[in-house]
C-alpha cells in the first residue's frame, strides 16, 4: 500500500516552510521559501500577504517536483503560522493593506486607552482586570503586539481600512481562504483578540460583554471552530495552481505556538518544551486556566480539546544571532551549503541576508573557542523589547563589560548566553506559574540544531534538556499531526511516541558557579537600566 501524507505549511516571520509529513508523524521532506518583514517608523511590522501566499505556490511546487508523493497520495493540508498578526480582507478575501505583524506595536496607546482606569493595577484598570481576567484567563498587553490592539490601531489610523474590512484574520486562516474560500479561524487562535469567553476549554465561544469593551464588530471576526475540524476542500483554481487534487481536504490547523507544543511531542500535561527560533518561548499544555499578570503570561486554550497552554514569548531569541551575524559578516563571506529549510539555526535570515550560508557555522566555531561565561561579556537580547517575564516595549539590547580583549567569538557566545539567560529567567516565573520544577525541557526550533547552544542551555538553565530530533521541523511537523488528528487517523496521546530526542544534554556543575554568577549580572544591568531605557526609547522608532 502506497504512504500517504499530510502537505503542511509553517508560515514564520521570514520564511515559509511546506514539508510532506507521513501518516505515522514523520517529515519525509521539507522546503523554504523566504518572505520579506517590513519594520517601519513609530514600531511598525508590516509583510506582504501575497508575498506569503507566492511562497507557499512556490515552496509546494519545488516539494512536488522531488517526486517524493504523487498528489494521490496527499490526503490533507495543515496550515500553522505566525500568531498575533492581523490580515484585514474584504467580501473577496482580498488584502486591504499589508498584514501587520506580531512585532507591531503601533496599538499600543490604544490598548492603554481601553484597559486603564482611574484605579489601576500595573497599568490595568481593576474593573477591566476582573471583567478580562475572568472570562479569558489574561487580558490585553500594553505592549500593543496582541491582535487585538492591531486592529484598534487600524479603526484609529486607517478607518478606510476599517471600514471596508470584511473580516480581520489570523495569518494560518487567511492561508486557509486562498486554500478553501471559508472566512473562518479556531479556538485558540482568537485568544489575542480577547473577546473571547475561555472558562470551558470545550466550549469557547464569543463573548457580548467583551465585545462590547473592545468595541470591536462580531461581524468582522470569522467564525470558530476546533483546530481539528475539516474546514473544507481545496478551491479547483488552487488544486490546479499548486498541482494538487481539488479532493484534497484543508484541516482549519492552529498558530505556531500551539503547533510547536504538538510537534515538540510535549503533549502529556505539563511536560515542557522550549521553543528557540526568531523568538522563543518555554511551555506546557495543562488542564487550568491561570494568570499571571506580573510576568504577562497565562494559559490559554490550545489546540487539544479540554486542555490549555501556558503562554509566554521572548521577542527574540535566534534573531540576537542572525542580527550579529549580518552585522559582522560581510555578504558572501562565508562559504558552504545551504542546510534544508533555511540558512543557519533560524529562520530569522534566510540566504537574501549578509554573510553567505556559512556565516552562522564559522561563527558558531569560533564561540566553542570562548569559556563558559565569555570572560564576564555580557549580552543582553531584548533587541525589539521584550513580552515575557516583563511587559517592556521599551527595552533594547546590549553588551556589557565590553573589553580590548573581546573578540568575535567573545561576541557571538555571550549572544548564546544572554539569549539563554533571559530563557533562565522566564524558566523561573514559568515554574512558579505551573507550580513544579519543570524538567526535562524539550528543545526545539532552529536554535536547537546547535549542539553548543543546547549544551548552553541545559548549564544556564541547571536542567537537563532534551534536543528533538530534527527541531527545525516542530512547527512544520506539528501542523501535520494536529491535521492528522483531524482524519482521525492519530490521536494526540499518539504523539509522544512519533517524536524522537536525539540527545540528551546535562547540565555541567563544573559551569554552575559561572552561570550563577552571570544570571545575577545579567539581571542587575535590567533592574539598574529600564528607567533609562525608557528614557531614550520611549519617542524613538523600534
Amino acid at each position: 500500500m502506497a504512504e500517504r501524507y499530510v502537505l503542511a505549511f509553517d508560515l514564520g516571520t521570514s520564511a515559509l516552510k511546506a514539508a510532506l509529513v507521513t501518516f505515522s508523524g514523520g517529515v519525509a521532506a521539507l522546503e523554504s521559501e523566504p518572505v520579506r518583514l517590513h519594520l517601519l517608523p513609530g514600531g511598525g511590522a508590516e509583510q506582504d500577504p501575497d508575498e506569503w501566499w507566492a511562497a507557499l505556490v512556490t515552496a509546494t511546487h519545488r516539494l512536488l517536483a522531488r517526486g517524493v508523493a504523487r498528489p494521490a497520495e496527499i490526503a490533507a493540508i495543515g496550515c500553522t503560522a505566525q500568531w498575533s498578526a492581523t490580515v484585514a480582507v474584504d467580501r473577496s478575501g482580498r488584502p486591504l493593506m499589508p498584514a501587520i505583524s506580531w512585532m507591531d506595536t503601533r496599538g499600543a496607546p490604544d490598548v492603554a486607552r481601553l484597559t486603564g482606569g482611574p484605579v489601576a493595577i500595573s497599568g490595568y484598570g481593576v474593573d477591566k482586570l476582573w471583567l478580562w481576567i475572568r472570562r479569558t484567563g489574561g487580558i490585553p498587553g500594553h505592549a500593543g503586539k496582541d491582535s487585538l490592539a492591531h486592529i484598534l490601531y487600524i479603526r484609529r489610523a486607517r478607518p478606510d481600512v476599517y471600514a471596508a474590512a470584511h473580516k480581520f484574520l489570523e495569518p494560518k486562516d487567511y492561508l486557509n481562504l486562498r486554500l478553501t474560500g471559508e472566512f473562518a479561524s479556531t479556538y485558540e487562535a482568537m485568544t489575542l483578540h480577547w473577546v473571547t469567553d475561555n472558562r470551558d476549554p470545550c466550549r469557547i465561544r464569543y463573548d457580548p460583554d467583551l465585545l462590547a469593551a473592545t468595541g470591536l464588530d462580531r461581524a468582522q471576526l470569522p467564525d470558530m471552530l476546533p483546530a481539528t475540524a475539516v474546514l473544507g476542500k481545496l478551491r479547483p483554481d488552487v488544486a490546479d495552481e499548486l498541482g494538487l487534487r481539488p479532493e484534497t481536504h484543508v484541516v482549519a490547523g492552529t498558530p505556531d505556538i500551539h503547533a510547536a507544543a504538538v510537534g515538540s511531542g510535549a503533549t502529556r500535561d505539563l511536560e515542557p518544551h522550549l521553543y528557540v527560533g526568531t523568538s522563543s518561548w518555554i511551555s506546557a499544555h495543562v488542564p487550568w486556566m491561570r494568570t499571571d499578570l506580573l510576568h504577562n503570561m497565562a494559559s490559554i486554550p490550545s489546540a487539544i480539546p479540554g486542555r490549555y497552554l501556558i503562554a509566554n514569548e521572548q521577542e527574540t531569541a535566534g534573531a540576537c544571532l542572525t542580527h550579529l551575524r549580518d552585522l559582522l559578516c560581510e555578504p558572501g563571506e562565508a562559504a558552504g551549503t545551504r542546510p534544508e529549510g533555511g540558512a543557519g539555526l533560524s529562520s530569522a535570515g534566510g540566504p537574501h541576508h549578509s554573510g553567505g550560508p556559512g556565516a552562522i557555522e564559522r561563527l558558531l566555531a569560533a564561540a566553542a573557542q570562548v569559556p563558559p561565561g565569555s570572560d564576564g561579556l555580557i549580552f543582553t537580547p531584548w533587541l525589539y523589547g521584550e513580552r515575557t517575564p516583563v511587559e517592556n516595549p521599551w527595552v533594547r539590547g546590549g553588551f556589557h563589560n565590553l573589553s580590548l580583549r573581546t573578540t568575535r567569538g567573545h561576541l557571538v557566545r555571550a549572544v548564546l548566553e544572554g539569549v539563554a539567560c533571559n530563557a533562565r529567567w522566564l524558566l523561573g516565573a514559568v515554574e512558579s506559574f505551573a507550580r513544579r520544577r519543570m524538567e526535562p525541557l524539550r528543545l526545539i526550533g532552529g536554535g536547537a540544531r546547535s549542539e553548543l547552544w543546547c549544551q548552553i542551555y541545559a548549564d544556564v538553565l541547571n536542567r537537563a534538556v532534551h534536543q528533538v530530533d530534527r527541531p527545525l521541523e516542530a512547527n512544520v511537523r506539528g501542523a501535520g499531526l494536529v491535521a492528522l488528528v483531524g482524519l482521525g487517523e492519530l490521536s494526540f496521546s499518539d504523539v509522544p511516541e512519533l517524536v524522537a530526542v536525539a540527545r540528551t544534554f546535562e547540565p555541567n556543575p563544573a559551569h554552575r558557579q559561572t552561570y550563577d554568577e552571570l544570571f545575577r549580572a545579567f539581571l542587575t544591568v535590567y533592574r539598574r537600566n529600564r528607567g533609562l531605557y525608557a528614557r531614550l526609547n520611549r519617542h524613538a522608532p523600534a
